[in-house]
């Protein structure tokens, strides 16, 4: 009995053994996955409560049926990937492009090679501190390096608030990865000033603009040395620009909005000139110039202070012989009259006068004792010929030596002896001027009409009339001015061809000599003054020769 339930058993094991065997020939390749059935209340397996669940076990006696062979539920097939063949360079370009122009930092991360942990934090960065409000793109060419390497030139405008289009240009690198391509992104993608470790800024400054400008409209040039004279300080504007550190390049400046300041007369390279004429001179000074034909201020360039240069009375020395030799003129000399040049001359009964080359030049014409600038000469010449209150009265009615209303002082007093009028003669004793009032004596023989200085368009209701000069004296004052610059005491002093002046050395009590040049050329006419500077044609003519020469 025990023998027959053992062939049995071994005749129930092979059976099953066969039916494994057939089910796997039966279907090759087949993946057969069946559920552990549940246990049948009765806690025998082989009955279930669950029509759907099915069994691998055979029971002893009855043939093997082949199971129905059905996928597993949760089986996940995985499929090589096949490369777009139009998902090349150019799409990723054009994909990153779109999500740049609008802002899609997250669709932008995901096309990066290896993207840094601050990529979004870097261009909301840029963005913000630079104000850019939106950006267009536009692709250039593709350049292939290798089967997984490209690159393309890109051009883009950001728009930046306050500044407007801000153009750039750069390259966008490619990289092909696992058939997918991606960007190569670095700093320098964003903008080129960004390589190598670069920087941006936007730099604003509060700029107060002056209520006064040019005649062209412009501020004036800093370090314009104009003193007081035009310096009031108008409305308040700031100034956008974008830099490039370290470097300090501006990439992108804003253009300042027009200004409502006042226009002068000033001369925008006028006053530069005059500005740095002064550079380096060491004593308080002054260069003033006027339009010839209009005598309108084109510059004013003053070390002196408190508008010297305009209001300030110093003895103008041998720069007023030009006056002195309009009376003589108009009394009978000409430019080529003998005329004395002693080393020395004393007028009878009364005080003696010297040339401060202490040379006896003889007789000379008289423009040789105009251009030697000898003392001697115009003492004697106004005590012979100008001893009427001529003098008093060319430089008062033809000159503007008199109380009057405008800009420039000068003055001159009725002389009270003939030591007094030999010294009133070469600019001193009662003689005083302004370095503005001498520039528009130079201004009157230059034109032959003598017109106040004015800082505007038209002259002022109470502006004192021109006053026309003798156009033979004109012509005669204009021969000699000539000379002191060809052959005396200004000759070596660098001026440029077609100068005309005259040199002055005023004594003072107090200090050095006061240095004095005035003169004209083209349009026009200036006067330069050094406080103390000593002699006019080593000191003040040299300033002068700067001034012009830088124009």
């Amino acid at each position: 009995m025990r023998d027959r339930r053992l062939l049995a058993l071994v005749i129930s094991a092979a059976a099953i053994l066969v039916f494994g065997v057939y089910g796997v020939v039966a279907a090759p390749g087949a993946v057969v996955a069946s559920p552990s059935p549940r246990p049948s209340p009765s806690g025998d397996p082989d009955e279930s409560d669950d029509p759907d669940v099915r069994t691998n076990a055979v029971r002893a006696g009855e043939s093997p049926t082949p199971l129905p062979v059905s996928p597993p539920p949760n089986l996940i097939t995985l499929t090589p990937a096949t490369p777009n063949p139009q998902s090349g360079p150019e799409t990723t370009v054009t994909n990153y492009f779109t999500a740049w122009q609008g802002g899609d930092l997250i669709a932008m991360t995901g096309m990066v090679v290896d993207p840094p942990a601050d990529f979004g934090v870097r261009h909301r960065g840029f963005d913000a501190d630079l104000r850019v409000s939106s950006l267009s793109l536009t692709p250039g060419d593709l350049r292939r390096h290798s089967e997984d390497a490209a690159e393309m030139s890109f051009k883009g405008v950001r728009q930046v608030t306050g500044l407007g289009d801000w153009p750039f240009a750069s390259v966008l690198r490619l990289e092909q990865r696992f058939g997918v391509w991606k960007v190569r992104w670095t700093p320098e993608t964003m903008h080129p000033s960004l390589k190598g470790g670069g920087s941006i800024r936007l730099k604003e400054t509060e700029v107060r603009r002056p209520a006064t400008l040019t005649r062209e409209g412009e501020p004036f040039p800093r370090d314009s040395r104009a003193g007081d004279y035009f310096t009031g300080l108008g409305d308040t504007v700031i100034d956008l620009r974008l830099e490039e550190e370290p470097s300090g390049q501006v990439l992108l400046d804003s253009p300042l909005p027009p200004t409502s300041g006042t226009r002068t007369t000033i001369s925008q390279p006028v006053q530069a000139a005059a500005a740095r004429a002064l550079d380096g001179v060491g004593q308080p000074a002054a260069i003033v110039a006027v339009d010839v034909q209009t005598a309108q201020v084109r510059a004013v360039a003053d070390t002196l202070g408190g508008k010297q240069a305009f209001s300030g009375l110093y003895p103008p020395g041998s720069t007023f012989k030009v006056v002195t030799a309009a009376a003589l003129l108009r009394g009978g000399l000409t430019p080529e009259s003998p005329v004395a040049c002693p080393a020395a001359y004393t007028i009878p009964n009364g005080r003696s006068f010297t040339d401060s080359d202490g040379i006896d030049h003889g007789s000379v014409a008289f423009t040789t004792a105009f251009a030697l600038s000898c003392n001697t000469t115009f003492a004697q010449q106004t005590y012979e010929r100008l001893r009427d209150d001529r003098l008093r009265a060319e430089a008062a009615d033809r000159f503007g030596f008199k109380e009057k209303p405008g800009l420039s002082s000068c003055r001159i007093q009725p002389y009270g002896s003939p030591d007094e009028l030999g010294s009133d003669a070469i600019g001193q004793n009662s003689v005083q001027a302004s370095p503005l009032c001498m520039a528009e004596v130079a201004a009157a023989v230059a034109s032959g009409v003598w017109k106040p200085a004015i800082t505007t368009d038209e002259p002022p209701a109470d502006s004192p009339p021109p006053v026309p000069l003798d156009e033979g004296v004109a012509a005669s004052l204009r021969t000699m001015m000539g000379a002191v610059v060809t052959q005396g005491t200004a000759s070596q002093a660098g001026l440029p061809p077609d100068t005309a002046g005259k040199t002055g050395t005023a004594e003072v009590d107090n200090g050095g000599d006061h240095a004095w040049f005035i003169g004209y050329r083209g349009s026009l006419a200036f006067a330069v003054f050094v406080r103390h500077g000593g002699a006019g044609g080593k000191v003040a003519a040299p300033i002068a020769a700067r001034f012009l020469n830088a124009l």
